[in-house]
């Protein structure tokens, strides 16, 4: 094996010594190769160079991935968070109503200006990307024509002041923020302060009225609305098919069953006293509000009938048991009609809607004191747990609230209700965000996220324009090169073909002699794809010479207009190897036609010439 090594390396030298010899020729076809190949490489490194540029301004410029609706809607927290879970997102916030995001900031004595209050999060690239940082509670981040029309910089604080409409008359409350960074003039030219999401939510609360405890922001408590799956008609004299069919008339109610007693008893907890009849009126897939019970308790007015709101799918735990929990507000004297427990807390009320009032129950057993409080969790609606004074008792297995309070919790299984322990009262908390701002992980990322929403039906605001230019760009720049790429490999390999070949035929006596001395055909065969190989590493590195020389002019031409680490015209590390490998393919595929001729030489080929 070593001698045939040997012998592969005389024949490479010998290739090797015959160039040599021959340098003028050699020079020619170097040149040849490195007239094709340099102008190739400045052509790819254009490319390279110029949309690796165009693609670093638009990445680094987190405008470019940017995604806003175009309209005004209501977004939940949950649909928000399968959205930041989506493929392609880098950062998503939600955000506020345009009209609630409006702020006086002043510094010092000076008179306020108004701006955009956006809020902001942990990983924010608007930020983190144009020298600002994530301000915590209390600090606020300013953009550049904010600060320049405050006259403010890092470091100063600014008085931010809330304003709005009550009653007729204006209020305002003051809030002192730390300015933690001034960002770039790249990150936008309006006036804007950049503050947490929870002071932006607080903002956009006081100004629609509602109460904010944690800063001591006066307001309005929102209690939740009231809301119910039915309601039961109870009535000592049946109703006619037309008489019900005139309750769901200008009700809001679409349907009215008659209801057994077994029903009945399902749907209420109660008993239904012999020789009462129910009827069930009731929204299929919606629900019914207090207004529609008010209609049609003007419906009814003038008969001998109770109505019963009730919300279904509502479990109590009590300790360590979990009850039915169903609503009942009747006065006395129709709990003593019917012969059903008599509710301390009276007969349904919109306005009488105190804690004290709505926060009982009959409990479902006799082994607890009356008065005493007990804490309860409810399912069958988004988790609430807070505290009920027991009335009275019930039988085992259901538990007897305020119908009021079950309306209010039936809502909640729509909207977000909570429980405040300082006023020891439901409060209704915000439905959702008016829209959102978010970011892609790069510029590829948002054309595919802006059809995503569309194709949802959602219009939203993204530069996909400037960013389809780039790729188009990029395109068309990879289909010229590969054209102008064809065009090269062809020529230089039919210049490499005819050299190498006409080679051979100028050769056949010396070949001839070198098969007379002992020289392999296999040794032939390799003589002129040796001289091919040489060929191409000499063209390689003068063409790659050449383009190095050339790509420092161009580079220099357009300094002034490039940022640091950018470049015009500029390849990857590896493209020197590439640019070898594709060389050497093309030089051995073009000798081997002059190989395998020269392996038809004979050897007596040599002693007839001579």
């Amino acid at each position: 094996m070593s001698e045939v090594r040997s012998q592969r390396l005389r024949v490479l030298f010998l290739a090797a010594a015959h160039l040599r010899h021959e340098w003028v020729l050699t020079l020619c076809l170097v040149s040849a190769l490195a007239a094709v190949l340099a102008p190739l490489l400045i052509l790819l490194g254009l490319k390279e160079g110029t949309v690796e540029t165009l693609r670093d301004r638009l990445v680094q410029d987190p405008v470019y991935r940017e995604i806003r609706p175009a309209i005004t809607r209501t977004f939940d927290q949950q649909w928000l968070d399968r959205l930041h879970n989506e493929q392609g997102v880098a950062f998503l916030i939600p955000t506020i109503l345009p009209a609630s995001s409006m702020i006086h900031l002043r510094s010092g004595t000076a008179s306020g200006e108004l701006v955009d209050l956006v809020p902001t999060a942990g990983g924010d690239p608007l930020l983190l990307e144009n020298s600002g940082v994530i301000p915590l509670e209390g600090e606020c981040v300013l953009s550049s024509e904010a600060a320049r029309r405050l006259g403010v910089s890092s470091g100063d604080q600014v008085t931010a002041r809330v304003t709005r409409s009550r009653g007729g008359r204006m209020e305002n409350v003051d809030q002192l923020l730390q300015v933690v960074a001034v960002l770039d003039t790249r990150a936008g030219t309006l006036p804007r302060i950049y503050a947490p999401l929870d002071f932006v939510v607080d903002v956009e609360s006081y100004k629609e009225g509602r109460e904010v405890a944690a800063r001591g922001w006066r307001g309005e408590s929102a209690y939740p609305y009231m809301s119910f799956d039915g309601v039961v008609v109870v009535s000592q004299i049946p109703l006619d098919p037309v008489t019900r069919t005139g309750l769901v008339v200008n009700t809001g109610l679409l349907k009215a069953v008659s209801m057994e007693s077994q029903d009945f008893t399902a749907v209420t907890g109660l008993n239904l006293t012999q020789g009462w009849f129910a009827y069930d009126l009731s929204i299929p897939s919606g629900s019914v509000t207090m207004s529609s019970v008010v209609a049609l308790k003007r419906k009814l007015r003038g008969r001998d009938a109770l109505l019963l709101p009730y919300a279904e799918g509502i479990t109590l735990t009590l300790g360590e048991e979990k009850v039915r929990a169903r609503g009942l507000s009747i006065s006395s004297v129709w709990a003593e009609r019917l012969g059903w427990p008599v509710p301390p807390w009276g007969e349904l009320s919109t306005t009488a809607l105190s804690p004290s009032r709505l926060f009982q129950l009959l409990w479902p057993a006799a082994d607890v004191v009356e008065k005493s409080v007990v804490r309860a969790d409810f399912e069958g609606i988004r988790p609430l747990n807070f505290p009920l004074r027991v009335s009275g008792v019930y039988q085992p297995g259901i538990a007897l609230l305020p119908a009021e309070l079950i309306g209010m919790l039936r809502t909640a299984r729509d909207r977000v209700v909570g429980y405040n322990p300082d006023s020891s009262g439901l409060l209704l908390e915000r439905a959702g965000f008016r829209g959102f701002r978010l970011y892609g992980r790069s510029i590829d990322d948002i054309p595919l996220l802006v059809e995503r929403f569309r194709s949802d039906g959602l219009e939203v605001v993204a530069e996909v324009d400037a960013i389809e230019r780039i790729q188009v760009l990029d395109r068309g720049l990879t289909q010229l090169f590969w054209l102008i790429a064809i065009l090269g490999v062809v020529g230089a390999g039919a210049v490499l073909v005819a050299s190498l070949y006409a080679a051979v035929e100028r050769e056949r006596k010396d070949l001839g002699i070198l098969r007379l001395i002992g020289l392999a055909r296999t040794d032939v065969f390799l003589f002129p794809v040796f001289q091919g190989v040489l060929i191409a590493i000499l063209g390689v590195m003068l063409g790659w010479l050449g383009y190095t020389l050339l790509a420092g002019v161009i580079n220099h031409t357009f300094d002034g207009e490039l940022s640091d680490g950018q470049a015009i015209c500029r390849l990857p590390a590896s493209y020197p190897w590439l640019a070898l490998l594709a060389s050497l393919g093309l030089a051995i595929a073009s000798s081997l036609i002059a190989a395998w001729k020269a392996t038809r030489i004979e050897p007596a080929e040599a002693i007839r010439e001579e």
